[in-house]
């Protein structure tokens, strides 16, 4: 794969506004990136050729975001059981060892790199199932054989990744186990998305104020909120999120974390007009064996208000209240989701 160093310079400290497509007004990392997706697209080897997809915005405050995209819903690879939420990687099962060397575009690096805090190199690899144009996963070294755990040299890395795209609508996010994760092999999805969610911009109420800890009450699903005005936070956040994804696990919860530009937790007028990257994390009831063929599973797209759909009449005919009634099953209660929030900002104060 193509070498991708990167340093401070090659930040976007504030990305392009709203109306362009993936590659408009792009960066270095976005040109490496879409060309390389381009390049193995038209060479075959994706499952399906992905062309413009047909997307709506729901009626009703939320705007969720829908999408068909039938040829995902058909063609790609059956998800793997998951049983615990803290299942061993297994090497006789799936696994990014097994890629092709082909579906790698990108080896990621910041310069300079090293020591315990640095963010992890990633492999940019093409996902053969995409959900968009620009759809890639974000390995750590394939060959350590890590299960789907999150770790803050990995989200440090994603969240840099990021801030490397111009186009304010690249997200990175992340399915833990029981959380409909599909491989459980360490992973994070990066994907490019042309449409606005909620999400970036909705005001949410402080927890901990210290460590940059609220609650996103009024979104698809509310989720704890951790922020960041620009790089020199990330190292700081990377870690408290991970500290609270490792005390849901003790209390035998699933998670789903998203990253995206947004605004910060106070809203835009907080910022005075800049933005910065907000992380979600969703507590969530674990969901144990194979992922059944329901209308949609509920991970980190649907959490955040983007709903990839494999049918046209779902599609066409489905509702804001629909939609939302399937996400909000597998949320917990708001009393819980309001103790477990005094306790995350009990154990990150400590």
């Amino acid at each position: 794969p193509e070498g991708f160093v990167y340093g401070e310079e090659d930040f976007v400290l504030q990305a392009a506004g709203w109306g362009g497509e993936p590659g408009s007004a792009p960066s270095r990392f976005d040109r490496a990136l879409l060309e390389g997706w381009g390049d193995r697209m038209e060479r075959g080897l994706f499952r399906y050729r992905l062309g413009p997809l047909p997307t709506r915005v729901l009626p009703g405050p939320m705007r969720l975001v829908a999408q068909l995209n039938v040829q995902r819903g058909t063609e790609r690879r059956p998800p793997q059981a998951v049983h615990s939420l803290r299942q061993p990687f297994d090497p006789r099962a799936f696994n990014f060892t097994r890629i092709r060397p082909g579906e790698v575009l990108l080896r990621l690096r910041r310069a300079g790199g090293g020591g315990p805090a640095a963010p992890d190199p990633l492999l940019v690899a093409i996902n053969v199932s995409p959900l968009e144009r620009g759809h890639v996963l974000l390995l750590p070294e394939p060959a350590r054989g890590l299960p789907q755990a999150l770790t803050a040299p990995l989200l440090r890395g994603g969240l840099e990744a990021a801030l490397l795209s111009a186009h304010p609508g690249f997200r990175v996010g992340f399915n833990g186990l029981g959380g409909c994760a599909s491989v459980n092999h360490l992973h994070l999805h990066a994907f490019y998305l042309g449409r606005p969610l909620l999400v970036e911009s909705a005001p949410a109420r402080p927890l901990c104020p210290r460590r940059g800890l609220s609650l996103l009450p009024d979104v698809p699903a509310p989720a704890f909120l951790f922020y960041a005005a620009g790089p020199t936070g990330l190292e700081a956040l990377a870690r408290d999120v991970c500290r609270a994804a490792e005390h849901l696990a003790d209390s035998g919860l699933a998670c789903n974390v998203f990253a995206t530009r947004g605004d910060p937790p106070g809203g835009a007028a907080a910022g005075g007009g800049g933005r910065g990257l907000r992380v979600l994390l969703w507590a969530r009831r674990p969901s144990f064996g194979a992922k059944a063929g329901a209308a949609f599973n509920v991970a980190l797209c649907e959490l955040a208000g983007y709903l990839p759909l494999p049918a046209a009449p779902l599609f066409r005919d489905i509702t804001e209240a629909e939609a939302l009634r399937a996400i909000r099953e597998h949320l917990l209660p708001e009393p819980q989701l309001l103790r477990l929030g005094g306790d995350l900002a009990r154990l990150l104060e400590g």
